[in-house]
């Protein structure tokens, strides 16, 4: 079965069931602020499973298109992947459980309307309960009347079969996941849906959203009970066609294949298997997130961040295939080809987006060149490659560790990557320690002149991002009462022009009056919501990241003003490059008159 016959009959299906047929929203989620990308069809519809009346009624269905990152470290598997279509059909306050559950098992095994799948080889899970929802008994009543026997049926605590919310608070409830025996060997006497085997592959997930989740965790039965589902098409496409992965389907498979013959791999090897992956999914998940109508880009921010590192970690990937030349370009028509046909961004942004991966592969080749030159010059000088000089290389030139590595193995070389860690610890300690008995943070004391002037240099920052390039990194800060001095890492001074763009924008920020929010996260969270992180920074398991309304988002000890509408006007007073590499800006805050 195709992509395109799956989804033709998914949607055909509950068509007939009364539910209206909705086409995909952007990747961008615009009313859930608390996510980067919309991970799940549920997204454009919270107002709606809040109680507001849908235009279009109570039973819905449609293909979405998803992207996650919190699985990216698992994307090489058999069925992980970043960008994906989900299909989901809705009920806001109409049927629950029962017709749920029903339609699912007609779906799967009707082979006229449906999948046509051999009912015998279904398992499904429910959730177990605990302390604050009961067990999902009804659910399980329910699978044994449609087919499934006890011993098929599997309760599972939340970490399972818990869905939502998304964020920290809002629609949630219950789930019932729906997993295909594909036919492969027990991995052990427990072996069960859900254990990770690969034995049992989870094809549907049907969640009973029944309870509002407030911020202090506490539960309230939500005003309507909603049907939110989701089928994964590529998994759902392995399944169908008993294939052993995702990148066999026909959404993946012609994007290995030109990859294959990019790198010219005629017998693939058993350790290109998982690079080959790795590249087709970055590939595709980038060229739909910059397709999409909201015009992202790559840069250090929020969606640019997520984009520019599957970017990056794509160009590694190919260099490891021996593809020396730039070639991410090239894979625009392939996409276009496999998905263009049900989502027409693609066609319409297709000059934009080949343009935007040939600049971000000349910026970070241009960074892999400089690195290469350097690893020879030191592999000819003393024969090797320490985790000291990896270190450096990392420090100073942005050259990944992962590739100081591959160099060393191709002279027969290891690095010592207990010294790079080392080496990196002892840089925080030097950085942390130089910070110490000179300002906290950069800043000379927490009064109000310094503290309206540490917001106006984040938004210094940004307007140098924005309009200088993404490149520029801050390298250190120093703010007193009387004004801000900023060093970044450029090799020049700014032109006229930049200075008047940078100026006016600042000052624009500030007239909105954005307010200035404080979170509480993981550093990995961080990264992953595309804050800007600082090297050297001390960052324990927790990091404070404060945002400027939509334009700034940094790790930062804070303090900040609430809003920027209390700041006066912003005014450059000086420039001066202070090394080779790096300009130092002072800036001033002038009361508003």
């Amino acid at each position: 079965m195709t992509a395109k016959e799956l989804r033709k009959r998914y949607l055909e299906f509950f068509e007939k069931r009364g539910h209206a047929v909705l086409p995909s929203a952007s990747i961008i989620p615009e009313m859930d602020p608390t996510v980067l990308f919309t991970t799940a069809g549920m997204h454009p519809l919270v107002p709606f499973l809040l109680g507001q009346p849908h235009p279009q009624g109570r039973r819905l269905v449609n293909c979405q298109k998803c992207f996650r990152t919190d699985d990216i470290e698992e994307i090489g598997d058999t069925h992980h992947l970043t960008f994906f279509e989900m299909l989901g059909n809705w009920s806001l306050g109409d049927y629950f459980k029962r017709e749920a559950i029903e339609w699912a098992m007609e779906f799967l095994t009707n082979s006229s309307e449906g999948l046509g799948l051999d009912k015998e080889k279904i398992s499904v899970t429910v959730y177990e309960g605990d302390n604050q929802i009961p067990p999902d008994e009804e659910a399980a009543g329910i699978w044994e009347e449609v087919g499934i026997p006890r011993e098929r049926i599997h309760f599972l605590p939340r970490a399972e079969n818990w869905w939502g919310p998304v964020g920290d608070s809002g629609p949630c409830g219950p789930d019932t996941e729906i997993f295909v025996d594909v036919g492969l060997k027990a991995c052990s006497p427990d072996c069960r849906p859900g254990c990770g085997c690969g034995k049992y592959i989870e094809i549907w997930n049907l969640v009973f959203m029944a309870y509002n989740q407030t911020t202090e965790r506490e539960y309230h039965t939500l005003r309507q009970k909603n049907v939110d589902t989701g089928m994964g098409v590529e998994r759902a496409l392995q399944v169908i066609n008993g294939l052993p992965s995702v990148y066999e389907t026909d959404l993946l498979g012609p994007i290995i294949d030109k990859i294959k013959k990019i790198a010219r791999i005629r017998e693939v090897a058993p350790e290109q298997v998982v690079i080959l992956r790795i590249l087709a999914d970055h590939i595709r998940s980038s060229v739909m997130a910059l397709a999409d109508d909201k015009g992202l880009v790559p840069s250090n921010v929020e969606h640019g961040y997520v984009i520019r590192r599957l970017l990056r970690i794509a160009i590694r990937k190919g260099h490891q295939l021996r593809i020396n030349g730039p070639f991410l370009g090239d894979f625009v028509p392939t996409v276009i080809e496999i998905l263009g046909g049900i989502y027409p961004e693609l066609q319409r942004s297709q000059e934009r987006v080949t343009t935007e991966l040939a600049k971000e592969e000349k910026r970070f080749r241009s960074t892999l060149r400089r690195g290469l030159r350097i690893c020879e010059k030191l592999l000819k000088e003393k024969g090797e490659l320490t985790g000291k000089d990896a270190f450096m290389l990392f420090q100073s030139h942005g050259f990944p560790l992962e590739m100081t590595v591959q160099i060393a193995e191709e002279h027969g070389q290891e690095v010592d990557v207990s010294e790079f860690r080392s080496e990196f610890e002892r840089h925080r300690q030097i950085s942390r320690e130089a910070a110490q008995g000179r300002f906290q943070s950069g800043l000379a004391d927490h009064s109000e002149e310094v503290i309206q002037l540490h917001t106006a240099t984040h938004l210094l920052h940004q307007a140098l991002r924005r309009f200088v390039g993404q490149d520029v990194v801050q390298k250190g800060s120093n703010i007193t009462r009387e004004r801000t001095r900023l060093d970044v890492q450029l090799d020049r001074k700014l032109t006229e022009d930049e200075l008047r763009q940078i100026e006016k924008w600042v000052n624009e920020m500030i007239r909105r009056d954005l307010p200035i929010k404080r979170e509480t996260m993981s550093p990995e969270e961080a990264l992953a919501m595309g804050a800007i992180g600082l090297f050297g920074e001390k960052y324990g398991d927790q990091v404070t990241v404060y945002s400027v309304g939509d334009v700034s988002m940094e790790i930062c000890s804070g303090p900040h003003v609430k809003r920027t509408g209390v700041l006066g006007t912003f005014r450059i007073t000086k420039q001066k490059r202070i090394g080779a590499n790096t300009l130092r800006i002072r800036g001033v805050l002038e009361a508003a008159t």
